[in-house]
C-alpha cells in the first residue's frame, strides 16, 4: 500500500528484506547494480559523497539511500510487480538516470528501466529458436514534409522463400513513448519468434512507428489531433510499407493495435478505415461499443476480430473510480455486447499488472494468437 499526503508519496516502514539480490538483466555491461532480489525489490547504489540526499524513484513511490563512509548511497524499494518498470534517482532534488541500468524511452525522455522477473518471462525470453528481423526504416512524409522512422518486424522465414507474402500488424505505442518501445521494453519480436516456433501463431510482420505528429506536454494529451498522424499512417506509411515489404495488401490481411494512447489511436484510426483494418487490438486504454458498431458501415461484415485487454489491477481501479474508466465505455461489457451480437470479440486480463509493460507483453502474446485466423 502507498500512503498519500498532500500530493506527496511515501515508501510504507521498512521490511525484512531477503539479501538474494542479483544484478538485473538491464544493467550496463559490467555493471553490478541496480539489482533485483526474489522479493521483486530493486536495490540502487550510486557514489555520490557530496551529496546530501539521494532518493530511488519507482512506481511513484521515493525511498531515501543512505550513505557510507566512501560516499557510496544504497537503498531498495519495497516489492514491485512482475515485469519492466521505468526508474529513477534524486540526488539532492534533482532527478537523473542510473549510470548503471541501460536507457529506454519511456516518459518522454530516455532513462533507466529495470525487469523484474516474471513467472511467465518464458513467452519474451530470448530462445534457441529461428529468429526474424527488426529493420529501421525511414520514410517521406509529404503530410509533415519530414523524413519519419519506423521499425519493421519481419518473421523468420521472411528472407527463406521470396515470393511468400505476409499480413501485416501496425502496432503504436503509448504517450510519452516512441516507436522503439514495443522491441525495447515490450520484447514484441522475441514473443512472435517463441509464438512462431511453437506454431501458436501465424507468421506475419510487424510495423511501428512514432504516434504522433506534434509534440504534445505532459497533462495536454487532449489536445492531440488525430487527423495528421492518421494521414501519415494510412495514406503514407501503409503505402510504403506494401511497396517495400512483400505484404498482402488487402483489409483481411491487415490489422492495428497499441497500447494506452496507441489503443485510442487505433480505434479512432480503424473505425474511420475499416476498408483497410480488418483486426483491432486495444490494449490498456480503449474499446469499441455496439453504439461505435451501429454507426459504422459493415462493421460485422469488415471486421474479423476485436481484441481488448487490460491489466488486473488497471480493472480493480476501473472499479474504485470509476470516473477513471476506458475510453469509450466499460470494456468489459462492451466486448461481451460485442460477442452476443456474434462479433469475434475477445476480453483479456492481465493477472496482477497495471498500466505497464508486463501487462502490454502479454496482450500481445494472446492477441497474436489470434490475428489472421479466419
Amino acid at each position: 500500500m502507498i500512503l498519500l499526503f498532500n500530493g506527496i508519496c511515501f515508501a510504507p516502514k521498512a521490511q525484512t528484506v531477503v539479501e538474494d539480490f542479483k544484478p538485473s538483466s538491464t544493467n550496463q555491461p559490467g555493471k553490478d547494480y541496480p539489482m533485483v532480489n526474489s522479493e521483486g525489490r530493486v536495490r540502487v547504489q550510486i557514489k555520490a559523497p557530496e551529496a546530501q540526499h539521494v532518493q530511488l524513484d519507482i512506481s511513484a513511490v521515493k525511498y531515501d539511500l543512505v550513505k557510507d563512509a566512501s560516499g557510496i548511497w544504497t537503498g531498495e524499494s519495497n516489492p514491485q510487480d512482475e515485469g519492466f518498470h521505468y526508474y529513477q534517482l534524486w540526488i539532492d532534488g534533482a532527478a537523473v538516470p542510473d549510470p548503471g541500468s541501460l536507457y529506454f524511452y519511456g516518459a518522454m525522455r530516455w532513462g533507466s528501466g529495470i525487469e523484474i522477473p516474471a513467472h511467465d518471462q518464458d513467452i519474451y525470453a530470448l530462445k534457441n529458436v529461428p529468429h526474424g528481423q527488426v529493420c529501421q526504416i525511414l520514410f517521406f512524409s509529404k503530410s509533415t514534409n519530414s523524413v519519419r522512422r519506423a521499425f519493421v518486424y519481419t518473421p523468420p522465414d521472411y528472407d527463406k522463400d521470396l515470393n511468400k507474402q505476409y499480413p501485416v500488424l501496425y502496432l503504436q505505442h503509448g504517450f510519452g513513448e516512441d516507436e522503439t518501445g514495443w522491441t525495447n521494453q515490450g520484447k514484441a519480436n522475441l514473443i512472435m519468434d517463441n509464438l512462431i516456433a511453437e506454431g501458436k501463431a501465424k507468421p506475419f510482420i510487424i510495423v511501428m512507428t512514432y504516434g504522433m505528429t506534434n509534440d504534445i506536454k505532459v497533462g495536454g494529451l487532449r489536445d492531440f489531433d488525430i487527423k495528421p498522424f492518421q494521414t501519415v499512417l494510412v495514406d503514407e506509411l501503409i503505402p510504403f510499407i506494401d511497396t517495400n515489404f512483400r505484404t498482402l495488401s488487402d483489409q483481411p490481411h491487415r490489422a492495428m493495435a497499441g497500447l494506452s494512447m496507441g489503443s485510442m489511436e487505433t480505434k479512432m484510426i480503424t473505425m474511420e478505415n475499416l476498408d483497410k483494418f480488418s483486426n483491432i487490438g486495444l490494449f490498456s486504454g480503449a474499446s469499441i461499443s455496439m453504439d461505435d458498431v451501429n454507426k459504422a458501415t459493415d462493421f460485422k461484415q469488415k471486421v474479423k476480430l476485436v481484441f481488448v485487454s487490460f491489466g488486473g489491477r488497471e480493472i480493480e481501479s476501473m472499479k474504485n473510480r470509476p470516473s477513471r474508466g476506458a475510453f469509450g465505455g466499460d470494456p468489459k461489457e462492451n466486448t461481451e455486447a460485442l460477442k452476443n451480437a456474434g462479433i469475434n470479440a475477445h476480453f483479456y486480463v492481465s493477472p496482477n499488472t497495471a498500466h505497464e509493460w508486463q501487462s502490454w507483453r502479454r496482450s500481445l502474446y494472446e492477441f497474436a494468437q489470434l490475428l489472421f485466423k479466419n
